[in-house]
């Protein structure tokens, strides 16, 4: 029996010559922009990434417009995606880098009009030249993100209101223009507590699914294919619990995209955590990865699950392809523990109280995990 398909998506931004700033700009300079291109990391993917991944393995490819795909070269995207067997598992507006003002949020009337538009024009590529390099399952159509990078302030004022009306009406209409496109992305809210501003609408997993639930009542949008990417880091970074988080996902049914990289620090070994900056780590092998794993397995999803991650600061060229390599293979793992796991012996422990010994079991399935990892790795 063939082993069921596994959809994980790569992010066209990991692939970069280096960030600059407080860290070296040019440590990988065979991935600068004029020599590696768009174009030339779905050609990295296909030749250094695909081959060492297990066959059962869809890849995905995730990509902002307009910096990385926009009207010109968007043809030369899809036929190259098309070629090398990978899909369009995620588009979304790349606002934050030309708004700073609050984008559709913005109380610059001028900066929300044209931020807006910049929504329309993400949807007609994904809904145009793209369209070629969408999954042929309906199950597994590309996300559109909409991350909060540019609904941010720095002020305490009353205008924070007024930011919040701005930013219901404007994904109200971007969903109602992708609904007369056709309906057939997925729309997601991937929240965050902070970066590109102090302080951001929309922070938390429940700050959005409760933002959902308002559109839908003040603008009657259907919130089928609506929902969340959660991303662990995220609600890591300000010390939230993202299993709990993706208890509530799935509860309110909407789960429909996935960032499995981390902050790291829940596994003792890479530091991170509450109260640092988002570090994009890959995907880590720990107990808490794996009761997601367990979740969602039990809710049934299996769409994308996306490596939104970053090489470290003194990473060469191979080593980044690696980290994106064992980012995979470690939620594989995760995985793999999380079906092996004894679903009904843990609860009989918690439901007598004996702790210690669900404790045992979560952490034979780390082991479990770790071993497995090291098989598909090597």
């Amino acid at each position: 029996m063939s082993q069921k398909k596994s959809f994980h998506s790569i992010c066209r931004w990991t692939f970069h010559a280096g960030k600059g700033g407080f860290v070296p700009d040019n440590i990988r300079p065979a991935w600068n922009e004029k020599s590696l291109g768009t174009g030339g990391v779905i050609r990295l993917i296909k030749e250094k990434i695909t081959p060492r991944l297990p066959r059962h393995i869809v890849l995905g490819y995730e990509v902002h417009y307009d910096n990385e795909v926009n009207e010109k070269n968007a043809v030369d995207l899809a036929a190259a995606l098309k070629e090398a067997g990978i899909y369009l598992a995620l588009l979304t507006p790349g606002a934050h880098i030309h708004f700073a003002y609050g984008g559709i949020a913005s109380l610059d009337e001028t900066e929300r009009k044209k931020a807006c538009e910049f929504g329309e024009r993400t949807i007609d590529i994904g809904y145009g030249p793209l369209k070629k390099a969408w999954h042929p399952e309906p199950a597994q159509h590309p996300t559109m993100v909409l991350w909060n990078g540019s609904y941010g302030y720095d002020l305490a004022s009353p205008g924070i209101q007024l930011m919040y009306d701005n930013l219901k009406k404007g994904i109200a209409d971007f969903c109602h223009y992708e609904q007369k496109k056709g309906g057939e992305f997925f729309i997601a809210i991937e929240p965050k507590p902070n970066e590109g501003h102090a302080a951001m609408l929309l922070p938390t997993v429940a700050s959005a699914l409760l933002f959902w639930k308002k559109l839908e009542t003040q603008y009657g949008i259907p919130l089928n294919k609506k929902g969340l990417n959660k991303e662990f880091g995220h609600s890591e970074m300000i010390g939230l619990d993202h299993v709990y988080d993706t208890v509530e996902e799935i509860d309110h049914q909407m789960l429909v995209h996935m960032h499995v990289n981390s902050q790291g620090y829940n596994d003792g070994i890479i530091l991170g955590g509450p109260g640092k900056f988002d570090i994009d780590n890959g995907a880590r092998i720990n107990g808490m990865n794996i009761a997601i794993a367990a979740l969602i397995r039990q809710a049934g999803y299996n769409r994308w699950k996306g490596h939104d991650m970053q090489p470290r600061p003194y990473d060469n060229e191979e080593q980044g392809i690696e980290r994106v390599i064992r980012s995979i293979l470690s939620w594989e793992a995760c995985e793999k523990a999380a079906e092996s796991l004894n679903i009904q012996q843990l609860l009989m422990h918690l439901s007598l109280r004996d702790t210690a010994k669900a404790e045992d079991m979560m952490r034979e399935a780390v082991i479990t995990a770790s071993k497995y990892f090291k098989e598909l790795y090597q």
